[in-house]
């Protein structure tokens, strides 16, 4: 038996003011998409905003469904609008920020399991690692190079073949 260490970088700003500008940018528009979430269950409200390799900024925020499992995430509706209107075109970031109306989201928040999944085939799609900004509604951003960096082991395509 042998056991192995995976570990990551992860670089921590104390807020929004302290993003390069374009990643600055980027968390601004996913905080304006968090506003038209439509979360009447959960009252968690959650924008995404991609950058992509064209220079377009596709939005994406969560869209509940009183069949819980029928709703989506604002990662995987941003994603998958990509990937429907901008096919081969790569993705160069997400930002991620999270409000709740019953309470102040002062912690970052990072991407579900099934959004982490759903990132990671893109990337692997792509070739290329996407970088991940992730805010609450106030504080600290943390920026991480790649999805594998937060879901390493990951499954996808080599393993179906």
């Amino acid at each position: 038996m042998k056991k192995q260490n995976i570990a990551f970088e992860l670089e921590i700003y104390e807020s929004i003011d302290e993003l390069h500008e374009v990643d600055q940018k980027l968390m601004i528009v996913a905080v304006e998409a968090r506003k038209n979430a439509y979360a009447p269950y959960s009252n968690f409200q959650v924008g995404a905003a991609l950058l992509l390799e064209n220079g377009e900024v596709v939005i994406g925020n969560n869209q509940e469904n009183a069949s819980y499992p029928s709703g989506l995430c604002a990662e995987r509706v941003a994603i998958f609008q990509a990937g429907a209107k901008y096919p081969g075109v790569v993705i160069i970031s997400i930002a991620i920020s999270a409000t709740s109306i019953n309470y102040k989201v002062d912690t970052p928040a990072a991407p579900c399991g099934n959004c982490r999944q759903s990132i990671s085939e893109y990337e692997v799609k792509q070739d290329q690692p996407i970088q991940i900004l992730m805010m609450g509604e106030v504080g600290e951003v943390l920026k991480c190079n790649s999805i594998a960096d937060i879901l390493p082991l990951a499954f996808n395509n080599s393993f179906l073949k």
